[in-house]
C-alpha cells in the first residue's frame, strides 16, 4: 500500500538475508571474504557506499551475541558530525570528486567495478537531515581539494568530539533475539574485534517511503 517494496539483494549471488559472523573459508558471495565474515576490527562506515543510491534502511537481529565481550556496535549521527565540518570539506565532499570500489564480494553486474559520486548530501533544516556515504578502505579522492575534504572528514570523525557523540552498544545491550533498525544515510556504524567465533547477526537492507508520501 505504501511503496515499500521487496528488501534489496546484497549482491548477484546473495539474496535480501546477509549473516554476519566470521568464517575462514565458506564466503557467502563470489568466493570472496566480506570485512563482515573476519573478526577484525570494521571502522566507521555506511553499508553499500560503492552504489549509486545506498539503500536507506538496514537492520540486524541478533542470532548469538558475541559471549566473550567483543563485537561491540557503535554508531555517530550524520548531523552531529557534520556540524563540525567547514564549508570548504563540505562542498568538496558534496563534489562528484570520489572513487568508489565495489567490493568483489558484492557486485552486482558485470564490469561495473566502481562507481564515482559524493559522499556527502547536505540537507537544509526540516528536511530529514543530511545524508553520507563514507567508507575509507574503497574510497579514492580524484582532486587535492578532494583528498583535503576527505582528511578533515576523517579527522574529526576520529577524534574526541565524535567520541563523546558516539553510542556504544555492547552484547548486554543487544542481547539474543534484538534487533536493530537504522538509517544508512544518516548514522554511520562501526565494531570492534569480535572475540566469540560463534557472533553471528543477520542483515536485511530496503529502502521506504514515508507514509505521507502515499496518494489513495
Amino acid at each position: 500500500s505504501h511503496g515499500y517494496g521487496l528488501p534489496i539483494t546484497h549482491s548477484a549471488e546473495c539474496g535480501w538475508f546477509w549473516d554476519v559472523r566470521p568464517s575462514p573459508s565458506a564466503f557467502q558471495s563470489h568466493g570472496h571474504q566480506a570485512r563482515s565474515e573476519t573478526m577484525s576490527r570494521f571502522d566507521w562506515h555506511t553499508d553499500c557506499s560503492y552504489e549509486e543510491c545506498p539503500p536507506r534502511y538496514f537492520a540486524l537481529q541478533v542470532i548469538q551475541p558475541d559471549r566473550c565481550g567483543g563485537g561491540t556496535l557503535s554508531i555517530l549521527n550524520v548531523d552531529r558530525l557534520l556540524a563540525l565540518l567547514s564549508p570548504f570539506a563540505q562542498k568538496w565532499l558534496s563534489s562528484n570528486n570520489y572513487k568508489i570500489t565495489v567490493p568483489p564480494e558484492f557486485l552486482k553486474k558485470l564490469g561495473e567495478q566502481y562507481i564515482v559520486s559524493n559522499l556527502l548530501a547536505v540537507k537544509p533544516e526540516g528536511k530529514g537531515g543530511s545524508q553520507l556515504r563514507f567508507r575509507d578502505d574503497i574510497t579514492i579522492p580524484l582532486t587535492p581539494n578532494a583528498a583535503k575534504a576527505l582528511d578533515e572528514l576523517k579527522g574529526i570523525l576520529y577524534g574526541d568530539r565524535a567520541e563523546e557523540w558516539t553510542i556504544h552498544l555492547e552484547p548486554k545491550s543487544l542481547p539474543q533475539g534484538s534487533i536493530i533498525l537504522m538509517d544508512n544515510r544518516r548514522w554511520l556504524h562501526s565494531r570492534n574485534e569480535v572475540k566469540d567465533p560463534n557472533r553471528h547477526l543477520r542483515r536485511v537492507r530496503w529502502d521506504a517511503r514515508p507514509f505521507g508520501s502515499h496518494s489513495a
